[in-house]
């Protein structure tokens, strides 16, 4: 019985070393780019905007403005906001899981390594949507299945201009959303 304890407690703390090490890698993506930061978020955000199915830019933000503004000097991170009405409105409805309106907007990290490279960092919606329930789960599919058409780049066009803006503040950024979801 003893070794059956033992076993089991063992089991248990192999899987929770297993969650531990591999939650960050399911719940998130990275994703190298074959251009520069600029030029992948102007990529990204005219994929948003082709996507169809109510997606609107809602913002771009410099995440390392602050720290550089503090004196600090860190390699680029722009941050794209996007917004669905088509899928943010039936969370936003239910009083239930109108909590989730922090996963709201969409965001897509763009930034560079010390490796000189550049690289897009996504959440993994179908997973996260999993988490709660059948509803969210499949809306967030949905939303997955328009993060992957919103990395995916011909290199044989030409790169769009970036859109600049800062999130919530009108202007071409927020195309469509008033200024996010």
């Amino acid at each position: 019985m003893l070794k059956a304890i033992v076993g089991f407690v063992a089991g248990v703390a192999v899987v929770l070393l297993l969650i531990y090490n591999f939650a960050g890698s399911l719940m998130f993506r990275e994703i190298p780019s074959p251009f520069g930061v600029e030029e992948t978020v102007a990529r990204i955000q005219q994929n948003i905007l082709n996507a169809g199915n109510g997606w609107s830019l809602s913002g771009l933000r410099n995440a390392a403005k602050p720290i550089e503004m503090d004196g600090g000097n860190v390699l680029p991170v722009l941050m794209i906001e996007a917004c669905s009405t088509k899928y943010s409105g039936p969370i936003l409805k239910d009083d239930s899981i109108r909590f989730l309106s922090n996963l709201m907007p969409c965001k897509i990290s763009v930034y560079k390594k010390n490796d000189g490279k550049t690289y897009i960092g996504m959440m993994n919606a179908q997973l996260i949507g999993n988490l709660f329930g059948s509803m969210v789960g499949e809306i967030m599919g949905h939303v997955a299945a328009d993060q992957a058409k919103f990395i995916v780049f011909d290199a044989s066009k030409p790169a769009p201009a970036m859109i600049k803006g800062g999130s919530g503040g009108g202007g071409p950024a927020a195309a469509g959303a008033a200024g996010g979801c």
